[in-house]
């Protein structure tokens, strides 16, 4: 070996030696993702953790176990529903209001057995096949879990699958989904779609922004044309949203439909740049919503109304507490704000929490009573507070998985 390759090789050892003596701690540190509910920097704290922390390795594995069942289903796409939505296009989302029922057996010249009519929280079998809506919830589903599986493991195949089912639904020209829900929830015989179908987006798609922004942080087989072919998507749908009539009729519901309304406004606002709107979102949210949706000692009277009183009353706080989520990245204390009768967010969780935690049983109608619907709110609520009741709470199907995706979720969904 000549003097000059033995010097190259000598500097080479000392180098790595070096490289070795430097502290962990000073390495680059990752940037976290930009999401619009979950907190990016507070997913980084969890996954430098994750491998040491008991907790944190059973929940890993419980979301682990749903990513793995996801990687042998779909892609899904709005195109292969046995007929295309009013008007035609089969890239039209096309999705059937659940509880309406028809009325009479189907014959030839009434194939869907009209008039329909409406039976309150008792779902009509037929929603689930042969539109997009069971589709469109597990693209929803497996994207989320998908992302966030490869985000605290590595594994290439969590995120490979993740970037497929997002672009054959949203993305490839043979199989993507159109940027609006013009046909969401029809009736048959009755309408072509309504407003109240943008629930179907409002209540998961925040979890799709949240996927799209983990993978964007290096996920393999999610490139830079993929995101920003998801952000012109993203753009559109916001468009939609603001600007069509449907839009404006759900931002001006008074229940739960227009909570989620502005839970998707804006995350979509904040997703694609624009955090006036996200910001201004959140703020009306205050004396728009809270101050007339939730009342003095808590209840919100227009949930406990419905057959499903419990299912209901969480599903708003759903939309409420990750609209505070949103609200944190733009500056906005949601869980601080007190209306002129002392209604707070607080307020409506703690409403919850005789039920929630086993003390006392719920003292409204409910169809379907399962106490685990509760647990994320209440999760929500001690991250923002008193944590007290989270011991005392049933851990949902498939786990617990707040320390990994501490965002809420409805737990025990239902269609809107």
């Amino acid at each position: 070996m000549s003097g000059r390759a033995r010097a190259v090789a000598v500097l080479a050892v000392v180098v790595t030696s070096l490289a070795a003596l430097v502290p962990a701690a000073q390495a680059a540190p990752r940037k976290p993702p930009r999401t619009a509910v979950l907190d990016g920097a507070r997913l980084e704290r969890t996954r430098a953790r994750a491998d040491h922390d008991p907790a944190l390795e059973r929940a890993v594995a419980d979301l682990t176990a749903r990513a793995d069942a996801w990687l042998g289903q779909g892609p899904w796409t709005v195109v292969d529903k046995p007929k295309p939505a009013p008007g035609g296009d089969v890239h039209d989302y096309l999705s059937q209001a659940p509880y309406w029922w028809p009325t009479t057996a189907p014959t030839a010249d009434n194939p869907w057995g009209c008039p329909y009519v409406q039976r309150d929280g008792r779902r009509n079998p037929e929603v689930d096949s042969g539109t997009d809506r069971q589709d469109a919830e597990k693209v929803f589903d497996s994207a989320y879990d998908l992302s966030l599986a490869w985000y605290y493991t590595g594994r290439r195949a969590y995120a490979e699958k993740a970037g497929q089912v997002l672009r054959t639904w949203f993305l490839d020209p043979a199989t993507r989904m159109n940027p609006d829900l013009d046909h969401a929830q029809f009736i048959p015989c009755k309408y072509d779609g309504r407003a109240i179908g943008i629930i179907d987006f409002s209540q998961s798609y925040t979890s799709v922004l949240d996927a799209q922004a983990i993978l964007a942080g290096g996920a393999p087989g999610w490139t830079a044309a993929d995101r920003t072919a998801m952000g012109r998507w993203n753009k559109d749908f916001l468009g939609w949203l603001k600007n069509s009539d449907f839009g404006k009729q759900e931002g001006a519901a008074e229940n739960n439909h227009g909570t989620f309304y502005d839970l998707q406004l804006a995350a979509l606002a904040y997703a694609t740049g624009d955090t006036a709107l996200a910001r201004r979102t959140v703020l009306d949210a205050r004396a728009r919503r809270i101050a007339p949706q939730i009342a003095a000692d808590g209840s919100q009277p227009q949930e406990l109304a419905r057959t499903r009183s419990w299912h209901y009353s969480t599903f708003d706080l759903v939309a409420y507490t990750r609209l505070a989520a949103v609200g944190r990245h733009v500056g906005v204390d949601l869980w601080g704000y007190r209306g002129p009768d002392g209604q707070s967010l607080f307020k409506a969780v703690d409403y919850l929490l005789p039920a929630a935690t086993g003390a006392t049983a719920w003292p409204h109608p409910e169809l379907e009573f399962h106490r685990y619907a509760a647990t994320d709110v209440v999760h929500a609520a001690a991250d923002a507070g008193d944590r007290a009741a989270v011991p005392k709470l049933q851990t949902p199907p498939g786990g617990d998985l707040w320390a990994l995706r501490p965002a809420a979720e409805q737990l025990d969904s239902i269609a809107g």
